[in-house]
C-alpha cells in the first residue's frame, strides 16, 4: 500500500522535548519522527525513562513538543490554542489509562457517555445509541447499569475502552492498559482490542512494557534514551 503523509492519522517530525530541572535542561525526546496510519495496532516500547510516556502524551495532544511538528490528519497542531486542542482530543482521539480513570459514582453507561456530553451536535437519543453500541462492542451490554466498584478489573478496563471508542475517534491511545491486570485478564483485554481492530478498523497506539501485549501487536516502535531505535 502506498502511504503518503496525508494518509497518516498522526505524523511526528523531528519532535524534541526538554524539561527544566533547576538550571539543567533534561532531554526527554531527541528528534523523534514516525507516522501512525489508519488500522494499525502499534506499541511504543522501551524501559522506564526511555521517553515513551512523554511521546504518548505528545501524540495525544496533552503535552507539546519543545520543537518539531505534530500533524493530526495532515494538520499541524502547533498553532492551536487550548480550546482547539481540546476539540481535537474530544473528536479525534480516545484514551485508555492504566488506572481506568472511571468516575466511581457513575454507572458504566454514564462513564462511557461522559465524552459525548461535550458533543452538542448529538441528541440524547444519539448519545444513548452510541453508548449502548460501545458497551456491546466490548461485551458489557448487560453490565451497563453497574458502578465501577461492582465490576472486576478486566470489566472496568473494558468500560474504559468503550469510553475511548464512543466518540468514534481516529486513534485510540492506551497507556499501559494491562499493567494492573492479571495474566488471564490481560490477554482478554488484548483480545478485545484485537477484535475491535480487525472488525471495526480501530487504530490503536499503546505505551507498554508488557511482553504479552508486545508479542501481539503488528508493529513496535522502540524508544531508547528519547530516540526511536526500531519501528
Amino acid at each position: 500500500m502506498n502511504r503518503t503523509e496525508n494518509a497518516a492519522i498522526v505524523s511526528l517530525r523531528t519532535v524534541r522535548k526538554e524539561y527544566r530541572l533547576g538550571q539543567t535542561l533534561v532531554p526527554a525526546l531527541r528528534g523523534v519522527s514516525f507516522d501512525i496510519h489508519r488500522g494499525e495496532f502499534t506499541a511504543l516500547v522501551g524501559s522506564s525513562g526511555s521517553g515513551k510516556s512523554t511521546l504518548l502524551n505528545i501524540v495525544g495532544l496533552v503535552d507539546t513538543p519543545t520543537s518539531g511538528a505534530v500533524l493530526l490528519e495532515g494538520e499541524d497542531v502547533s498553532a492551536l490554542n487550548e480550546r482547539g486542542l481540546a476539540r481535537l482530543r474530544n473528536q479525534k482521539l480516545g484514551y485508555v489509562f492504566q488506572s481506568f480513570n472511571l468516575i466511581p459514582v457513575l454507572s458504566a453507561f454514564e462513564n462511557v457517555e461522559v465524552p459525548l456530553l461535550l458533543r452538542k451536535e448529538l441528541s440524547r437519543d444519539e448519545r444513548r445509541e452510541r453508548v449502548a453500541a460501545a458497551l456491546e462492542d466490548v461485551g458489557l451490554g448487560e453490565h451497563a447499569r453497574k458502578r465501577p466498584d461492582t465490576l472486576s478489573g478486566g470489566q472496568r478496563q473494558r468500560v474504559a475502552i468503550a469510553r475511548a471508542l464512543v466518540g468514534r475517534p481516529r486513534l485510540v491511545l492506551a497507556d499501559e492498559p494491562t499493567a494492573n491486570l492479571d495474566s488471564v485478564t490481560a490477554h482478554t483485554i488484548i483480545d478485545v482490542c484485537l477484535e475491535l481492530n480487525a472488525k471495526r478498523g480501530v487504530t490503536f497506539l499503546f505505551s507498554t512494557h508488557d511482553e504479552k501485549l508486545m508479542e501481539r501487536v503488528s508493529r513496535r516502535i522502540r524508544i531508547q534514551d528519547g530516540r526511536v531505535v526500531e519501528q
